[in-house]
């Protein structure tokens, strides 16, 4: 458990520099707000985030993962397959019930006013990718560890799923250039910042396309891919229709959306 914390930390620490310097030497689109006014909020819910998930959940999808390896738990517990199959079958299985669950937060509107904190940023960097509001980050970890439970999935699969999850998160969200022919590229298996963006746009639309966080196939086989936004990537407005004030971007604003925030006509089945 130790050991999976330490290496997590490193490798976020790693990726936050990565993405940072990146976005400062080569950024894709010209920033409409300053750093600090979105960085301080973002960060801050981040490392709230992490405090009431380890309140909540002391041994969250890991340690669910050992024990479920304990008892026999779970399908992959119960098979006699490779150990790497196992691990491989495990990082495709909860990376698809990951895109399951973003889908669901757009398309139930109880669920889209908690993910619609998410949305409500008005630029588009790596700091994006950890702006999540607290009770969706309890509703998705109940969601994971259940499914770990169920699958059965092996402490090493749920690791690289979890640091996977964590670190393309932030580079799908950021404002990182790349140049077209490497983006078609990598986006036949991962998320790219350039695909991901039109799903932060305000047109309804592209907000409910291109669900994926990690692997871009789902968005592919299941029609909920989109590749590119009406109005470009220099252009299009990014954030909700009807959150564009700037104390949108401070911590008490944002974890107020839920209750207080408009929903508008995002969700799905509206």
């Amino acid at each position: 458990m130790e050991m999976s914390a330490i290496i997590r930390l490193l490798l976020f620490l790693i990726a936050v520099i990565t993405l940072t310097s990146w976005e400062f030497l080569s950024p894709r689109r010209n920033r409409n707000h300053s750093r600090k006014s979105r960085w301080v909020g973002n960060y801050i819910v981040s490392l709230l985030d992490i405090g009431v998930l380890r309140l909540v959940f002391p041994i969250v999808a890991v340690g669910t993962a050992m024990f479920a390896a304990e008892k026999g738990w779970g399908i992959l517990n119960m098979t006699a397959i490779p150990d790497y199959l196992a691990v491989i079958i495990s990082v495709i299985v909860l990376d698809f019930v990951v895109y399951i669950q973003h889908v669901m937060f757009h398309a139930i509107p109880l669920l889209w006013r908690i993910h619609m904190m998410h949305h409500t940023d008005l630029d588009l960097d790596l700091t994006s990718g950890l702006r999540f509001h607290p009770f969706e980050h309890i509703l998705s970890m109940i969601l994971k560890m259940s499914a770990v439970a169920l699958l059965g999935a092996p402490v090493l699969g749920v690791m690289i799923f979890e640091i996977g999850l964590n670190v393309v998160s932030m580079f799908n969200h950021s404002n990182v250039y790349m140049p077209i022919w490497l983006d078609r590229i990598i986006r036949k298996v991962i998320v790219t910042p350039d695909m991901h963006r039109v799903h932060h746009s305000v047109r309804i639309k592209e907000t409910n396309s291109n669900f994926g966080f990690n692997l871009s196939w789902w968005d592919y086989l299941l029609g909920t891919y989109k590749d590119q936004p009406a109005d470009g990537h220099q252009k299009m407005t990014i954030g909700h229709a009807l959150h564009r004030e700037n104390n949108v971007l401070s911590l008490w604003t944002m974890l107020k959306i839920p209750f207080t925030g408009k929903t508008g006509k995002y969700p799905i089945n509206r």
